[in-house]
Parts: C-alpha cells; sequence; structure tokens
C-alpha cells in the first residue's frame, strides 16, 4: 500500500511539472562548446606540459571544455585487463586545470587528489567544490571524467553553469580484442545543460591501412551506436541512446585514405588537401556510408595529423633506407571531430603541434543553442 501511495504521489509530481513546463516559456541561448581529441601514443605527460596551446586559452575561453584522449596507457595485456589508471588520468587533469584555471600544475593536482578522497573510487566522478584553483572570476571545474583502457574523456565547465548540468550518465563500450576488451571502443559522456541534452562520443577505433579495415572501423562504430545505453528512470523523460541528443563524436577514428602510399606521400607534400580528401575513408562514409549517415564535419584545411615520427616534423618513413620494410603507416586523419543534430554550429576545426606522440591532437569550437526556461 505505501509503494503505491509513493508511487501515486511521484507521478502526480512529474504531471504537475511537466503541466508547469508547458506553461512555463523557453528562449534560446547559445553556447561555447571547445572539443578536442589525442591520441598520446601511450606516453605519459611529462609535468612542464603546457596545454594552453591546445586549449587556445589566450583567446576568449569557452563554456564547456571536451578533451578525450586515446592511449593514455601503452596498450600491453596487461593495461588492456586493467580497465582504469587514477594516477595517469590524475596527471592529465591537473594539467588541463591548471591551463584552463592559470594556476599551477601542481596545486591542481593537489585539489583533484582532495576531491577524489571519499570518492570511494566511483567509475565517474564529479570533482567536489574543495577550495578555490584560483582567484579569478573565470573558474572551471571538472564535472565528469571517465577512462576505459587507453580511452580517457573529462569535461570541465565554468563554474556558474554547474547547477543547471544535471542528469549526467556515462556508457562504456568495448569492441576490441574478443570484440569486448577496452583496448578499442569508446566512452561517451550525457547530461542536460538548461533543457537541452548533449552526447559526446570519444572513441578508439580499429587499426589498419590494409583493405578490408574500413569494415572493421565501420563494424565499431555501429556496435558503439547500438551498444551505448544511458541511465534513465520511469519519472525522467531522458534520452538514452546515442542519436536522441545534441552528439559531437571525437577521437582516433582510423580513417585512411585510399590511394596508393607513394601519390599520398607525394600529395601531402604538396598540401593537396582537397584531392587528399575526395579520397578519404571518412569523407566517403559521411557522403554516401550508411554508418555515419547524417553525421557532419567541417572543411578540413590542415595536415593529416598521423602518423609521424616522435619528437619530430616529419612524417614516418619520409626517410626510410631503401629496402628497409615496415608497415604501411602512410599519412592519414585517423584524428577526427564530427557532429549530429540540429542545435550545433562548428565554428572552427584545426590542429595542434605538440610533438609528444605520433598523432597531433585536433580540436574544435562549437556554438551550441540550448533551451533555458524564462525565470
Amino acid at each position: 500500500m505505501w509503494f503505491t501511495l509513493a508511487a501515486k504521489e511521484l507521478l502526480e509530481d512529474k504531471l504537475n511539472h511537466e503541466a508547469d513546463s508547458q506553461t512555463t516559456s523557453a528562449e534560446i541561448q547559445n553556447f561555447t562548446l571547445f572539443v578536442s581529441s589525442w591520441n598520446v601514443g601511450g606516453i605519459a605527460p611529462p609535468a612542464e606540459l603546457n596545454m594552453e596551446d591546445l586549449l587556445l586559452t589566450e583567446n576568449s575561453l569557452a563554456d564547456i571544455y571536451v578533451l578525450g584522449f586515446q592511449e593514455i596507457v601503452p596498450l600491453n595485456a596487461g593495461n588492456i585487463i586493467v580497465q582504469e589508471n587514477t594516477s595517469i588520468s590524475m596527471q592529465w587533469n591537473s594539467l588541463i586545470c591548471a591551463a584552463l584555471n592559470k594556476t599551477d600544475a601542481t596545486k591542481s593536482s593537489i585539489s583533484l587528489q582532495k576531491a577524489e578522497l571519499g570518492e570511494s573510487h566511483q567509475k565517474v566522478y564529479p570533482l567536489k567544490k574543495e577550495g578555490s584553483f584560483t582567484t579569478s572570476t573565470t573558474h572551471f571545474e571538472c564535472i565528469t571524467s571517465k577512462q576505459m583502457v587507453g580511452i580517457f574523456i573529462t569535461i570541465w565547465a565554468r563554474s556558474p553553469l554547474l547547477p543547471y548540468i544535471r542528469h549526467t550518465s556515462v556508457s562504456s563500450v568495448g569492441c576490441g580484442i574478443f570484440g569486448c576488451l577496452g583496448n578499442k571502443g569508446s566512452v561517451s559522456v550525457r547530461f542536460c545543460l538548461h533543457e537541452t541534452s548533449f552526447c559526446f562520443v570519444c572513441s578508439h577505433l580499429a587499426s589498419g591501412g590494409k583493405q578490408g579495415d574500413k569494415r572493421e572501423r565501420n563494424a565499431n562504430a555501429s556496435q558503439i551506436l547500438s551498444r551505448t545505453r544511458f541511465s534513465s528512470n520511469p519519472f525522467q523523460c531522458l534520452p538514452r541512446k546515442i542519436l536522441e541528443h545534441e552528439v559531437i563524436w571525437l577521437g582516433d577514428l582510423n580513417y585512411r585514405i585510399y590511394l596508393p602510399e607513394p601519390t599520398t606521400r607525394s600529395l601531402v607534400n604538396d598540401r593537396q588537401w582537397t584531392t587528399l580528401l575526395q579520397n578519404d575513408q571518412l569523407k566517403a562514409e559521411l557522403r554516401e556510408g550508411c554508418t555515419f549517415e547524417g553525421w557532419n564535419e567541417e572543411e578540413i584545411e590542415f595536415a593529416p595529423t598521423y602518423k609521424y615520427n616522435q619528437d619530430s616534423d616529419d612524417y614516418y618513413g619520409c626517410n626510410n633506407q631503401k629496402g628497409k620494410k615496415e608497415k604501411n603507416r602512410m599519412p592519414a586523419w585517423c584524428d577526427r571531430i564530427i557532429w549530429f543534430g540540429k542545435g550545433l554550429k562548428q565554428r572552427q576545426y584545426s590542429r595542434g603541434e605538440c610533438k609528444l606522440s605520433d598523432h597531433r591532437p585536433v580540436r574544435a569550437i562549437f556554438t551550441a543553442e540550448v533551451k533555458v526556461q524564462c525565470q
């Protein structure tokens, strides 16, 4: 009897809330989203790494920052079994915190460690507001951070927005070894900002430049779309699937170029991006494929992001000795940011130039339309 009465009260509250929502007017406000993806090749971040160049913090700051990483740990057998390495993820978060809040990375690390205490090693952890990292009026806090093997996504927002960010949920999909391990796959985050729901998919798809590897990448993407589910409950009409949100997909998607290696390298040397992109696998999927039907990508006007010699501006294999055999690693735009939704408008698409790994990071800035209830 008690359960029936409680359920009835909850249902009445929900109906009253919906009725109030129908009579309350709403307006559309624009917010700025910064999104970046970087495959760091299993290299731990050096303490002196300056993230400000990647985050473009010298210009006007965005409202929300979404950073996705791949291979934050080496993809060896031992690491693939362990889902999370909080030490590495904390190092990245400390550097991001320092860059956004213009403070020292060591102080940021201490504050973040304090924030994690008492979280009982939750898989998803909004960081607590303990102390201030800076006296500036522009202060950013991590709302969610999640790792699956080498895939890591971390989301930061301006403090004044925190009361309006609700219903945060994370869904991880492993589609690597045995079709389920996390060396490949995705970590997706859903949250509502005011009355608009967003989804950010950080993924690492199947690698390889051989014929047929593209099909495996498409299969990974299809699994991510079908298997990703966000939490909900009977009294909240929250979207659970990726395509039910305003979506930004970022990551090492690993799509290559449909051209012979000598032709590709020659066109890269001549900076013939248009010709190369006409033969880009992901562009073909966006134009005519079924996996990413309806998705969008801004025009690419930067050099391929993969594969570089570490700590160098030279592409891998460009100085090969004659007769030396190496795996097929010709240049490609493996690192991408694409989007799906009516309320998103991409304003910028570029790459960073940090030489930490064999990939260059990519970044994008979006204007997002958000429905806000009028007071």
